[in-house]
């Protein structure tokens, strides 16, 4: 087994909705589950005819359970011909109670400030719903006013609605928006809005306040969440969103309309769409980003000339960049990557000459010769075969 990883039993498989299900993963050999940050996620290894995938999906469960790990999974079906989801459909269509997985340690900067006294936005779109009820959790052993808004398309596809009412009380309020509510919906008054979250229902429900803001959901839902905030007067350094692609992406995209869209696995979507995802798509993986929105780590301060061999092109290294990964795409370059986290070892190029530093650990090690350039920084002038 990989170094980095255990061993988990699935102990229970629960359907949560249509297209959502939750797998309660407890360790084989005894020993304690990890400790998590609420709105951190783990990473499975799935198994395939070549080498294992990994896929990252947020621990949904109350961070202070010590009996398992629990992740609510939505089964990406492809459009237009574009492929499955890999790590969704294998979960939903092969794992079963009683199989046993491999896991790593949570990860993630995407977490709950607990420091913090003010009060909190939670707002959810889709399957972007789980790290905001592990977050939610927590809350609620807090003393602070939460508001939690969740938009989804119906009562069909909604996930752990009765887990979140059970967190509900004076300090804590959650609102269901519906986008088409059916007859049952209705009748069962399951939702509190029919539409999107807009300015109006942010005026009508929310008080005003000095809140720390979440968002997790599909890119134009977090765009247009992003912009709501703006206007609504939330500083930037108080909106903390989980997202793929480099910290910057949803602040860039929020200036400019976005059309929205039907969801479908990022296996699918166009190239640029591919770069930029929320952890927990299957589909996705993480970039971290504080709460500030400013790329993390902090900027280096080294300089030097770092050469990319094989393209023929050579960039300065003055600490603007946030890694040897982002360095090389604004040199015009396009290697391939898929986690910028240094989980899934996709941007693993060979070190001709020079030293780097790693400011994320690397989930595995790469080779004696090689470096993962999304979660490095060189220590001066570097040559690498890119």
């Amino acid at each position: 087994m990989a170094a980095g990883f255990r061993k988990f039993r699935v102990a229970n498989k629960v359907v949560e909705s249509e297209i959502i299900t939750s797998f309660y993963l407890e360790p084989t050999d005894g020993a304690p589950v990890w400790d998590v940050l609420p709105g951190q996620y783990i990473t499975l290894r799935v198994p395939g005819s070549g080498d294992p995938v990994l896929k990252t999906y947020s621990v949904s469960c109350d961070p202070s359970e010590t009996r398992h790990h629990r992740i609510s999974v939505k089964r990406e079906a492809g459009l237009n011909g574009a492929p499955d989801g890999v790590g969704s459909c294998w979960l939903h269509d092969q794992v079963e109670i009683g199989d046993t997985v491999e896991i790593a340690a949570p990860r993630g900067k995407f977490s709950l400030d607990e420091a913090s006294t003010r009060p909190v936005l939670l707002l959810s779109g889709g399957v972007g719903l789980t790290p905001m009820v592990s977050m939610l959790h927590r809350l609620s052993e807090a003393d602070r006013d939460v508001h939690f808004l969740h938009a989804c398309e119906n009562g069909q596809v909604h996930a752990l609605r009765d887990e979140v009412l059970s967190c509900a009380n004076d300090r804590i309020k959650p609102y269901f928006i519906y986008r088409t509510p059916t007859a049952e919906d209705r009748a069962a008054k399951l939702f509190d809005a029919q539409g999107v979250i807009d300015k109006a229902f942010m005026q009508t429900h929310v008080p005003i306040g000095d809140y720390d803001a979440y968002i997790c959901g599909p890119t134009p839902f977090m765009v247009a969440m992003y912009q709501l905030l703006q206007e609504l007067g939330v500083p930037k350094n108080r909106i903390a969103y989980e997202f793929f692609g480099k910290a910057s992406s949803l602040e860039a995209l929020a200036e400019r309309p976005v059309k929205p869209a039907r969801s479908q696995a990022a296996s699918g979507a166009a190239p640029t769409i591919q770069a930029l995802t929320f952890l927990t798509n299957p589909d996705a993986w993480a970039a971290d980003e504080g709460l500030d929105g400013a790329p993390k780590p902090a900027a280096d301060q080294s300089t030097g000339d770092i050469t990319f061999r094989a393209s023929n092109v050579t960039a300065t290294w003055d600490g603007t960049a946030g890694s040897l990964l982002d360095l090389a795409e604004n040199a015009g370059l396009s290697p391939e990557f898929s986690c910028r986290a240094g989980i899934c070892n996709s941007c693993k190029c060979g070190l001709v000459s020079g030293e780097v530093e790693y400011f994320e650990e690397p989930l595995i090690q790469p080779e004696e010769g090689q470096v993962l350039i999304c979660c490095s920084r060189p220590k001066g002038p570097v040559v690498l075969d890119i």
